[in-house]
C-alpha cells in the first residue's frame, strides 16, 4: 500500500496507545487494502471533485487519535461509558466501537457530501461486521451486537445533524470536529487560487495552530485551541463548539480558545 508519511505517523501514534483486542483490530484495519483504497477515493472525491479539504486516510486517523486520547482522559477520570453502565460490555468494547466509527466515519464522502454520514453507515457495515467477527466469538453475541451499534451510532452522528445518546458516539462527534489545525485547509487552498464563497472556512482553519487534549482543572477533558489570528474563532464557533454542544460528552469538557500570547476565551 502507498501510504503518506503523515498517515504512517498517525498510525504509529494510534497503535502506541492500544493493546489487546483494540490493537489487533486496528492494526488489521491499517493493513486492509480495500479500506485504504476506499479512503483514498474519499479524498479524491472530496478534494478534486467537490473542493473540500482532506476527508481521507489522514483525517480519519487524526479523528481516531483524537477520540482515543479523549477516551483515555474520560476513563482516567473515572467516567463509565454506556456499554459498561448498561452491562453490555467493558471499556475495551467501548473503545473498539469508537475506533471503528472514527476510522470509517467519512466513507460516504466517496459518493457525495450531502448526507454522507448516512452513506458512510451503508459502506462501513461490511467492514464493521468483518472486524467485530475477528475479535468476538458467538459466546459474546450481546456484546458483539452492542459494539456494532455503537460504531454505527458514531458514524451516523458525527456531523451533529442526528441526535446521539451514547458517550462513545459523542466522542466521535467531537474528535471529528477537533481535526482543524492549519494543515487541514492547505490542500483546497492550493487547488483553488482565486477567492470564492466559503473561503472563510479555509482561512480560519489555517489560523488554528494547535488543538490540545489534557486533563481539565475541574472536568476530565480540557480542549485548548491555540490560533495565530482571531479569524480562527470562526472555526471554533462554526465547527467545534456546536459539535461539543450536541455531544453527550459536553458535561465532561472544558473548552478554551485564543490567539497565542493573549488571554484564552473560556467557552465551557
Amino acid at each position: 500500500m502507498n501510504k503518506s508519511i503523515k498517515q504512517v505517523h498517525f498510525e504509529e501514534k494510534i497503535l502506541n496507545l492500544l493493546e489487546c483486542k483494540a490493537f489487533d483490530i486496528t492494526s488489521s484495519i491499517f493493513e486492509d487494502e480495500e479500506i485504504q483504497a476506499l479512503q483514498d477515493y474519499c479524498n479524491s472525491v472530496s478534494i478534486k471533485r467537490l473542493g473540500f479539504n482532506d476527508h481521507g486516510p489522514v483525517h480519519m486517523r487524526k479523528a481516531t487519535l483524537n477520540a482515543i486520547v479523549m477516551f483515555k482522559l474520560l476513563s482516567n477520570g473515572g467516567i463509565k461509558f454506556n456499554l459498561e453502565k448498561e452491562g453490555l460490555g467493558n471499556k475495551e468494547d467501548s473503545l473498539i466501537g469508537i475506533i471503528l466509527a472514527s476510522l470509517f466515519h467519512d466513507f460516504g464522502m466517496s459518493i457525495a457530501r450531502e448526507n454522507h454520514e448516512l452513506m458512510s453507515v451503508e459502506l462501513a457495515m461490511p467492514y464493521i461486521r468483518k472486524y467485530i467477527d475477528q475479535v468476538y466469538d458467538q459466546h459474546k453475541i450481546k456484546t458483539k451486537m452492542a459494539v456494532q451499534s455503537i460504531a454505527v451510532e458514531g458514524i451516523f452522528g458525527h456531523m451533529g445533524t442526528q441526535t446521539i445518546h451514547s458517550l462513545e458516539a459523542g466522542l466521535v462527534l467531537i474528535a471529528d470536529g477537533a481535526d482543524m489545525e492549519h494543515g487541514r485547509a492547505r490542500i483546497p487552498t492550493l487547488l483553488a487560487s482565486t477567492p470564492k464563497p466559503g473561503d472563510i472556512h479555509r482561512t480560519s482553519a489555517n489560523a488554528i495552530k494547535k488543538v490540545r487534549f489534557e486533563k481539565g482543572a475541574t472536568k476530565p477533558i480540557e480542549i485548548k485551541v491555540t490560533m495565530t489570528a482571531s479569524v480562527g474563532f470562526f472555526q471554533i464557533e462554526e465547527v467545534l463548539f456546536p459539535k461539543i454542544l450536541k455531544s453527550p460528552v459536553k458535561k465532561y469538557i472544558e473548552l478554551y480558545a485564543g490567539v497565542e500570547g493573549r488571554e484564552y476565551l473560556k467557552y465551557l
